[in-house]
């Protein structure tokens, strides 16, 4: 039997992009930057920069996952790292797809952490076992979700 999917289109895509940047101008958070996480988050960041004026946008290599269920012990950073110093005193939002085990986002809050004013966390989704829970979320489920930028790709 095969695992139960999420599965996210195009236009459901734009969808959940214009609501999680209402959701977050209407909670008054005005980041400075958006960090966007490779590669799940490279589209969400971008989808949200835009509603939310931002034109500051990075980017953070994180690798983790491997497969479908499968990952490395640990959330590993890739190179180029960004630079701590273009983050000092700013408001930062980090954008990613989802946030499964919440591994990789606490790696790059962390990072932000020691340079960053403030930071929150954005993503589409939310599984209820993520050992961080985001400030923006646009759908919790406990499914696998198969994106538009991975359709196909997946097993």
């Amino acid at each position: 039997m095969t695992e139960p999917r999420e599965v996210l289109d195009w236009a459901t895509f734009g969808t959940a992009a214009r609501e999680l940047s209402g959701t977050i101008t209407a909670d008054g958070f005005r980041p400075d930057l958006v960090l966007c996480i490779a590669r799940g988050g490279l589209l969400v960041g971008g989808a949200l920069s835009y509603p939310l004026g931002v034109k500051s946008t990075h980017l953070m290599n994180v690798e983790y996952y491997t497969g479908i269920g499968e990952r490395l012990p640990e959330p590993v950073v890739l190179p180029p790292e960004p630079d701590g110093v273009d983050f000092a005193g700013q408001k930062v939002l980090i954008a990613d797809d989802v946030a499964d085990t919440g591994a990789t986002l606490e790696v790059v809050r962390a990072f932000c952490a020691g340079h960053a004013a403030e930071v929150r966390c954005a993503v589409l989704y939310e599984k209820p076992h993520a050992t961080l829970r985001c400030e923006y979320v646009w759908r919790r489920t406990e499914r696998w979700i198969t994106f538009p930028w991975s359709a196909g790709l997946e097993g």
